[in-house]
Protein backbone atom coordinates (compact mmCIF):
# COMPACT_ATOMS: atom_id res chain seq x y z
CA UNK A 1 0.00 0.00 0.00
CA UNK A 2 2.77 2.44 0.94
CA UNK A 3 4.68 1.61 -2.22
CA UNK A 4 1.57 2.19 -4.35
CA UNK A 5 0.91 5.50 -2.64
CA UNK A 6 4.51 6.59 -3.21
CA UNK A 7 4.33 5.70 -6.90
CA UNK A 8 1.05 7.63 -7.19
CA UNK A 9 2.58 10.71 -5.54
CA UNK A 10 5.60 10.47 -7.84
CA UNK A 11 3.38 10.27 -10.90
CA UNK A 12 1.39 13.28 -9.72
CA UNK A 13 4.57 15.29 -9.13
CA UNK A 14 5.84 14.42 -12.62
CA UNK A 15 2.53 15.55 -14.10
CA UNK A 16 2.75 18.87 -12.28
CA UNK A 17 6.36 19.37 -13.27
CA UNK A 18 5.35 18.78 -16.87
CA UNK A 19 2.60 21.39 -16.58
CA UNK A 20 2.98 23.99 -19.29
CA UNK A 21 4.89 21.71 -21.66
CA UNK A 22 1.78 20.35 -23.32
CA UNK A 23 -1.92 21.17 -23.51
CA UNK A 24 -3.20 19.23 -20.49
CA UNK A 25 -5.19 21.59 -18.25
CA UNK A 26 -4.25 21.32 -14.59
CA UNK A 27 -6.30 22.43 -11.61
CA UNK A 28 -6.94 24.93 -10.18
CA UNK A 29 -7.07 27.04 -13.33
CA UNK A 30 -9.56 29.57 -11.95
CA UNK A 31 -7.19 30.30 -9.05
CA UNK A 32 -4.46 30.76 -11.67
CA UNK A 33 -6.68 33.31 -13.41
CA UNK A 34 -7.03 35.23 -10.13
CA UNK A 35 -3.28 35.30 -9.46
CA UNK A 36 -2.44 36.45 -12.97
CA UNK A 37 -5.21 39.06 -12.83
CA UNK A 38 -3.53 40.56 -9.76
CA UNK A 39 -0.27 40.58 -11.69
CA UNK A 40 -1.89 42.64 -14.43
CA UNK A 41 -3.34 45.06 -11.87
CA UNK A 42 -0.01 45.96 -10.28
CA UNK A 43 1.96 45.87 -13.54
CA UNK A 44 -0.40 48.32 -15.22
CA UNK A 45 -0.66 50.57 -12.18
CA UNK A 46 3.15 50.72 -12.14
CA UNK A 47 3.33 51.84 -15.76
CA UNK A 48 0.19 54.02 -15.85
CA UNK A 49 1.42 56.23 -13.00
CA UNK A 50 3.78 58.05 -15.39
CA UNK A 51 1.01 59.75 -17.41
CA UNK A 52 -0.86 61.37 -14.47
CA UNK A 53 2.46 62.34 -12.84
CA UNK A 54 3.53 64.13 -16.01
CA UNK A 55 0.09 65.78 -16.27
CA UNK A 56 0.57 67.05 -12.68
CA UNK A 57 4.03 68.39 -13.53
CA UNK A 58 2.64 70.19 -16.58
CA UNK A 59 -0.26 71.67 -14.63
CA UNK A 60 1.97 72.82 -11.76
CA UNK A 61 4.95 73.77 -13.96
CA UNK A 62 7.21 71.77 -11.68
CA UNK A 63 9.55 68.82 -11.80
CA UNK A 64 11.70 67.94 -14.79
CA UNK A 65 8.75 68.16 -17.23
CA UNK A 66 6.89 71.26 -16.08
CA UNK A 67 9.60 73.76 -17.05
CA UNK A 68 10.09 72.35 -20.58
CA UNK A 69 9.26 74.57 -23.55
CA UNK A 70 7.15 71.79 -25.10
CA UNK A 71 6.05 69.68 -22.11
CA UNK A 72 3.57 67.44 -23.96
CA UNK A 73 6.23 66.38 -26.44
CA UNK A 74 8.84 65.74 -23.73
CA UNK A 75 6.31 63.87 -21.60
CA UNK A 76 5.30 61.73 -24.56
CA UNK A 77 8.95 60.98 -25.28
CA UNK A 78 9.37 59.66 -21.73
CA UNK A 79 6.46 57.29 -22.34
CA UNK A 80 7.89 56.21 -25.68
CA UNK A 81 11.25 55.34 -24.13
CA UNK A 82 9.46 53.15 -21.58
CA UNK A 83 7.60 51.31 -24.31
CA UNK A 84 10.71 50.88 -26.42
CA UNK A 85 12.21 48.97 -23.49
CA UNK A 86 8.93 47.14 -22.92
CA UNK A 87 8.75 46.19 -26.58
CA UNK A 88 12.25 44.80 -26.90
CA UNK A 89 11.78 42.07 -24.25
CA UNK A 90 8.48 40.78 -25.63
CA UNK A 91 9.87 38.04 -27.83
CA UNK A 92 12.86 37.15 -25.62
CA UNK A 93 10.49 36.96 -22.66
CA UNK A 94 8.24 34.45 -24.42
CA UNK A 95 11.22 32.47 -25.67
CA UNK A 96 12.79 32.37 -22.20
CA UNK A 97 9.43 31.23 -20.83
CA UNK A 98 9.31 28.38 -23.36
CA UNK A 99 12.81 27.38 -22.24
CA UNK A 100 13.02 28.11 -18.48
CA UNK A 101 9.35 28.16 -17.46
CA UNK A 102 6.51 30.61 -17.82
CA UNK A 103 5.92 30.72 -14.05
CA UNK A 104 9.49 31.79 -13.48
CA UNK A 105 9.27 34.64 -15.97
CA UNK A 106 6.07 35.95 -14.34
CA UNK A 107 7.83 36.17 -10.95
CA UNK A 108 10.94 37.77 -12.44
CA UNK A 109 8.76 40.37 -14.16
CA UNK A 110 6.83 41.25 -11.00
CA UNK A 111 9.97 41.57 -8.87
CA UNK A 112 11.65 43.76 -11.49
CA UNK A 113 8.55 45.97 -11.69
CA UNK A 114 8.48 46.43 -7.91
CA UNK A 115 12.16 47.30 -7.55
CA UNK A 116 12.30 49.65 -10.52
CA UNK A 117 9.07 51.43 -9.64
CA UNK A 118 10.69 52.35 -6.31
CA UNK A 119 13.79 53.51 -8.19
CA UNK A 120 11.58 55.66 -10.46
CA UNK A 121 10.31 57.50 -7.40
CA UNK A 122 13.79 58.00 -5.95
CA UNK A 123 15.65 59.45 -8.92
CA UNK A 124 16.26 63.13 -9.59
CA UNK A 125 16.38 64.59 -13.08
CA UNK A 126 14.86 63.75 -16.43
CA UNK A 127 17.60 61.42 -17.72
CA UNK A 128 17.68 59.34 -14.52
CA UNK A 129 13.88 59.07 -14.58
CA UNK A 130 13.93 57.92 -18.19
CA UNK A 131 16.61 55.33 -17.34
CA UNK A 132 14.48 53.98 -14.47
CA UNK A 133 11.38 53.83 -16.68
CA UNK A 134 13.28 52.06 -19.47
CA UNK A 135 14.47 49.41 -17.00
CA UNK A 136 10.91 49.06 -15.72
CA UNK A 137 9.72 48.48 -19.28
CA UNK A 138 12.41 45.87 -19.93
CA UNK A 139 11.32 43.95 -16.83
CA UNK A 140 7.59 44.23 -17.39
CA UNK A 141 7.91 43.28 -21.04
CA UNK A 142 8.25 39.57 -20.26
CA UNK A 143 4.89 39.33 -18.44
CA UNK A 144 2.46 39.33 -21.35
CA UNK A 145 3.64 36.37 -23.42
CA UNK A 146 4.09 34.11 -20.39
CA UNK A 147 0.75 35.10 -18.85
CA UNK A 148 -1.13 34.36 -22.08
CA UNK A 149 0.66 31.01 -22.45
CA UNK A 150 -0.07 29.88 -18.88
CA UNK A 151 -3.77 30.62 -19.33
CA UNK A 152 -4.08 28.74 -22.61
CA UNK A 153 -2.01 25.81 -21.33
CA UNK A 154 -3.86 25.30 -18.05
CA UNK A 155 -7.43 26.21 -19.05
CA UNK A 156 -9.87 23.79 -20.71
CA UNK A 157 -10.17 24.64 -24.40
CA UNK A 158 -13.86 25.58 -24.15
CA UNK A 159 -13.06 28.38 -21.67
CA UNK A 160 -9.74 29.68 -22.97
CA UNK A 161 -10.88 32.95 -24.47
CA UNK A 162 -13.01 33.62 -21.40
CA UNK A 163 -9.93 33.04 -19.25
CA UNK A 164 -7.86 35.37 -21.40
CA UNK A 165 -10.56 38.02 -21.07
CA UNK A 166 -11.12 37.66 -17.33
CA UNK A 167 -7.42 37.78 -16.49
CA UNK A 168 -6.70 40.80 -18.62
CA UNK A 169 -9.41 42.76 -16.81
CA UNK A 170 -6.50 43.32 -14.44
CA UNK A 171 -5.14 45.64 -17.12
CA UNK A 172 -8.24 47.82 -16.87
CA UNK A 173 -8.28 47.67 -13.09
CA UNK A 174 -4.61 48.65 -13.00
CA UNK A 175 -5.20 51.48 -15.46
CA UNK A 176 -8.16 52.71 -13.43
CA UNK A 177 -6.23 52.54 -10.18
CA UNK A 178 -3.22 54.27 -11.74
CA UNK A 179 -5.30 57.08 -13.24
CA UNK A 180 -7.51 57.76 -10.22
CA UNK A 181 -5.15 56.99 -7.34
CA UNK A 182 -2.14 58.91 -8.65
CA UNK A 183 -3.64 62.42 -8.22
CA UNK A 184 -5.00 61.39 -4.80
CA UNK A 185 -1.62 60.04 -3.70
CA UNK A 186 0.14 63.17 -4.97
CA UNK A 187 -2.30 65.29 -2.96
CA UNK A 188 -1.56 63.11 0.06
CA UNK A 189 2.15 63.65 -0.53
CA UNK A 190 1.59 67.40 -0.60
CA UNK A 191 -0.29 67.21 2.71
CA UNK A 192 2.65 65.30 4.16
CA UNK A 193 4.94 68.20 3.29
CA UNK A 194 6.65 66.61 0.27
CA UNK A 195 6.12 69.78 -1.82
CA UNK A 196 7.39 69.50 -5.39
CA UNK A 197 8.44 65.93 -4.62
CA UNK A 198 4.87 64.79 -3.93
CA UNK A 199 4.83 63.07 -7.33
CA UNK A 200 7.16 60.41 -5.90
CA UNK A 201 4.65 58.96 -3.43
CA UNK A 202 2.51 57.03 -5.99
CA UNK A 203 5.59 55.13 -7.16
CA UNK A 204 6.37 53.98 -3.61
CA UNK A 205 2.78 52.92 -2.87
CA UNK A 206 2.32 51.00 -6.11
CA UNK A 207 5.68 49.26 -5.70
CA UNK A 208 4.66 48.00 -2.26
CA UNK A 209 1.54 46.35 -3.68
CA UNK A 210 3.61 44.84 -6.51
CA UNK A 211 5.85 43.05 -4.00
CA UNK A 212 2.78 41.67 -2.22
CA UNK A 213 1.39 40.24 -5.47
CA UNK A 214 4.80 38.79 -6.39
CA UNK A 215 4.84 36.95 -3.06
CA UNK A 216 1.29 35.64 -3.59
CA UNK A 217 2.15 34.43 -7.10
CA UNK A 218 5.35 32.74 -5.90
CA UNK A 219 3.53 30.81 -3.16
CA UNK A 220 0.72 29.79 -5.54
CA UNK A 221 3.03 28.62 -8.31
CA UNK A 222 5.19 26.68 -5.88
CA UNK A 223 2.32 24.91 -4.12
CA UNK A 224 -0.23 24.46 -6.91
CA UNK A 225 1.46 24.69 -10.29
CA UNK A 226 4.64 22.71 -10.63
CA UNK A 227 6.63 22.86 -7.39
CA UNK A 228 9.94 24.65 -6.87
CA UNK A 229 10.89 27.61 -9.06
CA UNK A 230 14.39 28.38 -10.29
CA UNK A 231 14.56 32.14 -10.85
CA UNK A 232 18.31 32.51 -11.24
CA UNK A 233 18.85 31.19 -14.79
CA UNK A 234 15.98 33.10 -16.47
CA UNK A 235 16.83 36.27 -14.54
CA UNK A 236 20.47 36.12 -15.62
CA UNK A 237 19.53 35.49 -19.24
CA UNK A 238 17.07 38.37 -19.16
CA UNK A 239 19.72 40.59 -17.57
CA UNK A 240 22.23 39.55 -20.23
CA UNK A 241 19.83 40.58 -22.96
CA UNK A 242 18.49 43.71 -21.27
CA UNK A 243 21.81 45.38 -20.45
CA UNK A 244 22.90 46.29 -24.00
CA UNK A 245 19.30 47.15 -24.89
CA UNK A 246 19.12 49.50 -21.91
CA UNK A 247 22.41 51.17 -22.86
CA UNK A 248 21.20 51.76 -26.43
CA UNK A 249 17.89 53.32 -25.37
CA UNK A 250 19.31 55.53 -22.62
CA UNK A 251 22.25 56.43 -24.87
CA UNK A 252 19.77 57.65 -27.47
CA UNK A 253 18.00 59.84 -24.91
CA UNK A 254 21.32 61.21 -23.60
CA UNK A 255 22.39 62.14 -27.12
CA UNK A 256 19.06 63.88 -27.67
CA UNK A 257 19.54 65.86 -24.46
CA UNK A 258 23.17 66.71 -25.26
CA UNK A 259 22.65 67.84 -28.85
CA UNK A 260 19.16 69.26 -28.24
CA UNK A 261 17.82 67.83 -31.47
CA UNK A 262 14.01 67.83 -31.94
CA UNK A 263 11.95 65.19 -30.17
CA UNK A 264 10.52 63.91 -33.45
CA UNK A 265 14.05 62.93 -34.46
CA UNK A 266 14.48 60.97 -31.24
CA UNK A 267 11.19 59.20 -31.87
CA UNK A 268 12.28 58.42 -35.44
CA UNK A 269 15.58 56.92 -34.30
CA UNK A 270 13.73 54.89 -31.62
CA UNK A 271 11.48 53.52 -34.36
CA UNK A 272 14.49 52.57 -36.48
CA UNK A 273 16.01 50.75 -33.48
CA UNK A 274 12.74 48.86 -33.00
CA UNK A 275 12.52 47.90 -36.68
CA UNK A 276 16.14 46.73 -36.78
CA UNK A 277 15.53 44.63 -33.70
CA UNK A 278 12.39 43.10 -35.24
CA UNK A 279 14.37 42.28 -38.39
CA UNK A 280 17.05 40.54 -36.31
CA UNK A 281 14.44 38.48 -34.44
CA UNK A 282 12.65 37.55 -37.67
CA UNK A 283 15.93 36.43 -39.21
CA UNK A 284 16.71 34.35 -36.13
CA UNK A 285 13.29 32.69 -36.19
CA UNK A 286 13.67 31.81 -39.85
CA UNK A 287 17.12 30.33 -39.30
CA UNK A 288 15.79 28.21 -36.42
CA UNK A 289 13.25 26.58 -38.73
CA UNK A 290 10.27 27.97 -36.81
CA UNK A 291 9.30 30.56 -39.38
CA UNK A 292 6.49 28.42 -40.82
CA UNK A 293 4.67 28.51 -37.48
CA UNK A 294 5.45 32.05 -36.35
CA UNK A 295 5.90 34.03 -39.55
CA UNK A 296 3.22 32.78 -41.91
CA UNK A 297 0.70 35.02 -43.66
CA UNK A 298 -1.98 34.79 -40.97
CA UNK A 299 0.43 35.58 -38.15
CA UNK A 300 1.88 38.62 -39.92
CA UNK A 301 -1.62 39.99 -40.54
CA UNK A 302 -2.43 39.72 -36.83
CA UNK A 303 0.96 41.09 -35.72
CA UNK A 304 0.57 44.20 -37.87
CA UNK A 305 -3.13 44.70 -37.16
CA UNK A 306 -2.44 44.56 -33.42
CA UNK A 307 -0.25 47.68 -33.74
CA UNK A 308 -3.53 49.62 -33.79
CA UNK A 309 -4.57 48.14 -30.44
CA UNK A 310 -1.32 49.13 -28.73
CA UNK A 311 -1.38 52.57 -30.37
CA UNK A 312 -4.88 53.29 -29.11
CA UNK A 313 -4.31 51.66 -25.72
CA UNK A 314 -1.36 53.86 -24.88
CA UNK A 315 -2.62 56.99 -26.56
CA UNK A 316 -5.62 57.03 -24.24
CA UNK A 317 -3.88 55.45 -21.24
CA UNK A 318 -1.02 57.93 -21.32
CA UNK A 319 -2.82 61.12 -22.37
CA UNK A 320 -6.52 60.72 -21.53
CA UNK A 321 -6.24 62.66 -18.26
CA UNK A 322 -4.56 65.58 -19.99
CA UNK A 323 -6.95 65.42 -22.97
CA UNK A 324 -10.03 65.62 -20.74
CA UNK A 325 -8.49 68.30 -18.52
CA UNK A 326 -7.75 70.58 -21.48
CA UNK A 327 -10.93 69.84 -23.46
CA UNK A 328 -13.31 70.44 -20.54
CA UNK A 329 -11.04 72.87 -18.66
CA UNK A 330 -11.50 70.75 -15.53
CA UNK A 331 -9.35 69.99 -12.50
CA UNK A 332 -6.79 67.19 -12.64
CA UNK A 333 -8.85 64.99 -10.31
CA UNK A 334 -12.09 65.51 -12.27
CA UNK A 335 -10.23 64.72 -15.49
CA UNK A 336 -8.75 61.58 -13.92
CA UNK A 337 -12.16 60.38 -12.76
CA UNK A 338 -13.60 60.96 -16.25
CA UNK A 339 -10.66 59.31 -18.03
CA UNK A 340 -11.04 56.32 -15.71
CA UNK A 341 -14.28 55.44 -17.55
CA UNK A 342 -12.13 54.39 -20.52
CA UNK A 343 -9.78 52.29 -18.41
CA UNK A 344 -12.58 50.82 -16.31
CA UNK A 345 -14.52 49.76 -19.39
CA UNK A 346 -12.23 46.78 -19.67
CA UNK A 347 -13.68 45.31 -16.49
CA UNK A 348 -16.80 44.70 -18.59
CA UNK A 349 -15.30 44.50 -22.08
CA UNK A 350 -12.54 41.94 -21.54
CA UNK A 351 -14.63 39.11 -20.04
CA UNK A 352 -17.62 39.80 -22.28
CA UNK A 353 -15.38 39.65 -25.35
CA UNK A 354 -13.87 36.38 -24.15
CA UNK A 355 -17.28 34.87 -23.33
CA UNK A 356 -18.77 35.88 -26.69
CA UNK A 357 -15.76 34.47 -28.54
CA UNK A 358 -15.95 31.10 -26.75
CA UNK A 359 -19.69 31.01 -27.43
CA UNK A 360 -19.10 31.73 -31.13
CA UNK A 361 -16.47 28.98 -31.33
CA UNK A 362 -18.79 26.45 -29.69
CA UNK A 363 -21.39 27.28 -32.36
CA UNK A 364 -18.84 26.87 -35.14
CA UNK A 365 -18.80 30.53 -36.15
CA UNK A 366 -15.25 31.47 -35.24
CA UNK A 367 -13.93 34.59 -33.52
CA UNK A 368 -13.12 36.77 -36.52
CA UNK A 369 -16.61 38.23 -37.12
CA UNK A 370 -16.65 39.46 -33.53
CA UNK A 371 -13.22 41.01 -33.98
CA UNK A 372 -14.46 42.91 -37.04
CA UNK A 373 -17.59 44.18 -35.27
CA UNK A 374 -15.61 45.40 -32.25
CA UNK A 375 -13.02 47.13 -34.45
CA UNK A 376 -15.66 48.91 -36.56
CA UNK A 377 -17.79 50.14 -33.66
CA UNK A 378 -14.76 51.30 -31.69
CA UNK A 379 -13.45 53.28 -34.68
CA UNK A 380 -16.77 55.13 -35.07
CA UNK A 381 -16.91 56.01 -31.36
CA UNK A 382 -13.34 57.32 -31.35
CA UNK A 383 -14.13 59.54 -34.34
CA UNK A 384 -17.08 60.93 -32.34
CA UNK A 385 -14.78 61.54 -29.37
CA UNK A 386 -12.35 63.42 -31.61
CA UNK A 387 -15.18 65.56 -32.96
CA UNK A 388 -16.40 66.34 -29.42
CA UNK A 389 -13.04 67.65 -28.21
CA UNK A 390 -12.41 69.59 -31.41
CA UNK A 391 -15.25 71.96 -30.50
CA UNK A 392 -18.07 70.44 -32.51
CA UNK A 393 -20.44 73.38 -32.80
CA UNK A 394 -18.74 76.67 -32.07
CA UNK A 395 -16.37 76.88 -29.14
CA UNK A 396 -18.65 75.24 -26.58
CA UNK A 397 -16.73 73.04 -24.14
CA UNK A 398 -17.70 69.35 -24.09
CA UNK A 399 -19.22 68.16 -20.83
CA UNK A 400 -17.40 65.67 -18.63
CA UNK A 401 -20.49 63.45 -18.87
CA UNK A 402 -20.29 63.29 -22.67
CA UNK A 403 -16.55 62.61 -22.65
CA UNK A 404 -16.97 59.94 -19.99
CA UNK A 405 -19.78 58.25 -21.95
CA UNK A 406 -17.75 58.15 -25.17
CA UNK A 407 -14.65 56.91 -23.37
CA UNK A 408 -16.59 54.16 -21.62
CA UNK A 409 -18.60 52.94 -24.62
CA UNK A 410 -15.58 52.91 -26.92
CA UNK A 411 -13.55 51.21 -24.19
CA UNK A 412 -16.01 48.33 -23.91
CA UNK A 413 -15.64 47.41 -27.60
CA UNK A 414 -11.90 48.08 -27.59
CA UNK A 415 -11.23 45.84 -24.62
CA UNK A 416 -13.58 43.10 -25.86
CA UNK A 417 -11.50 42.99 -29.04
CA UNK A 418 -8.26 42.05 -27.32
CA UNK A 419 -9.01 38.54 -25.91
CA UNK A 420 -10.81 37.73 -29.16
CA UNK A 421 -7.67 38.40 -31.20
CA UNK A 422 -5.45 36.71 -28.58
CA UNK A 423 -7.62 33.59 -28.79
CA UNK A 424 -7.25 33.59 -32.58
CA UNK A 425 -3.49 33.90 -32.16
CA UNK A 426 -3.22 31.00 -29.70
CA UNK A 427 -5.10 28.67 -32.06
CA UNK A 428 -2.92 29.55 -35.05
CA UNK A 429 0.34 28.15 -33.63
CA UNK A 430 1.51 24.82 -32.17
CA UNK A 431 1.26 24.57 -28.40
CA UNK A 432 5.05 24.53 -28.01
CA UNK A 433 5.34 27.90 -29.77
CA UNK A 434 2.64 29.87 -27.96
CA UNK A 435 5.05 31.77 -25.70
CA UNK A 436 7.10 32.78 -28.73
CA UNK A 437 3.97 33.65 -30.72
CA UNK A 438 2.58 35.98 -28.06
CA UNK A 439 6.05 37.46 -27.63
CA UNK A 440 6.26 38.12 -31.36
CA UNK A 441 2.74 39.57 -31.34
CA UNK A 442 3.62 42.11 -28.69
CA UNK A 443 7.09 42.72 -30.14
CA UNK A 444 5.69 43.89 -33.46
CA UNK A 445 2.58 45.58 -32.11
CA UNK A 446 4.46 47.54 -29.44
CA UNK A 447 5.61 49.81 -32.27
CA UNK A 448 2.23 51.42 -31.65
CA UNK A 449 2.98 51.96 -27.97
CA UNK A 450 6.45 53.31 -28.72
CA UNK A 451 5.21 55.91 -31.21
CA UNK A 452 1.78 56.80 -29.84
CA UNK A 453 2.69 58.93 -26.77
CA UNK A 454 5.36 61.02 -28.47
CA UNK A 455 3.64 61.40 -31.87
CA UNK A 456 0.45 62.47 -30.11
CA UNK A 457 2.40 64.90 -27.93
CA UNK A 458 4.09 66.40 -31.00
CA UNK A 459 0.70 66.83 -32.72
CA UNK A 460 -0.69 68.52 -29.60
CA UNK A 461 2.19 70.99 -29.32
CA UNK A 462 2.08 71.69 -33.07
CA UNK A 463 -1.69 72.21 -33.41
CA UNK A 464 -2.78 73.22 -29.92
CA UNK A 465 -5.42 70.47 -29.93
CA UNK A 466 -5.62 66.78 -29.07
CA UNK A 467 -8.18 66.13 -31.84
CA UNK A 468 -5.59 65.33 -34.58
CA UNK A 469 -4.08 62.66 -32.32
CA UNK A 470 -7.52 61.15 -31.74
CA UNK A 471 -8.30 61.08 -35.46
CA UNK A 472 -4.94 59.47 -36.18
CA UNK A 473 -5.66 56.75 -33.59
CA UNK A 474 -9.04 56.07 -35.21
CA UNK A 475 -7.52 55.94 -38.69
CA UNK A 476 -4.93 53.37 -37.65
CA UNK A 477 -7.70 51.24 -36.12
CA UNK A 478 -9.70 51.40 -39.35
CA UNK A 479 -6.70 50.02 -41.25
CA UNK A 480 -6.54 47.11 -38.80
CA UNK A 481 -10.17 46.21 -39.66
CA UNK A 482 -9.14 45.28 -43.20
CA UNK A 483 -6.12 43.31 -41.98
CA UNK A 484 -8.27 41.21 -39.62
CA UNK A 485 -10.67 40.61 -42.51
CA UNK A 486 -7.88 38.85 -44.42
CA UNK A 487 -6.96 36.44 -41.59
CA UNK A 488 -7.92 32.79 -42.08
CA UNK A 489 -8.85 31.37 -38.68
CA UNK A 490 -7.65 27.96 -37.52
CA UNK A 491 -10.36 25.34 -36.87
CA UNK A 492 -12.03 25.61 -33.48
CA UNK A 493 -9.96 24.13 -30.61
CA UNK A 494 -7.31 23.01 -33.09
CA UNK A 495 -4.30 22.24 -30.88
CA UNK A 496 -1.47 21.71 -33.34
CA UNK A 497 -2.25 23.62 -36.52
CA UNK A 498 -0.50 23.13 -39.80
CA UNK A 499 1.08 26.50 -40.75
CA UNK A 500 -0.65 28.38 -43.53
Amino acid sequence: MASGSSESDTAREEQLLDAGRDDRPVAPYRALWAVLLLGWVVSYADRTVTGPVIAWMIQNESGFIGDAANPATVGGLVGSMFFLGYMLTQYPGGRLGDRFGHREMIIVSLLAAGVLTIVSGLVAGLVAFVAARVLTGLGEGVFYSNDRTLIITHTPAAQRTLGLGIVITGLSIGLTVGIIATPLLIAWGESLGMGDGAWRLPFFVFAAFTFVVAAVAFVFFRSKLGGALRLGPPFLRLLLFSTPTFLVIVGLFLMAETFQWPEWLTATIASVIALVYIAIIVRSVKQSGRGAALLNRNMWLIYIAYIAILWNLWFFSFWSVQIVREAAESSLLAAALTAAFNAGAGILGFPVGGWLADRAVRRGRGRKPLALVCTAVYSVLVLLFGWSISGGEGDQLPSLALLGLLLFSSGVFFNALQPIVQGMTGDLVPASERGSAFGMLNLVSEIGAVLSPVVSGILRDATGSWAPGVYLAAGIMIVSFFLYAMVREAPAHHEDPIPA
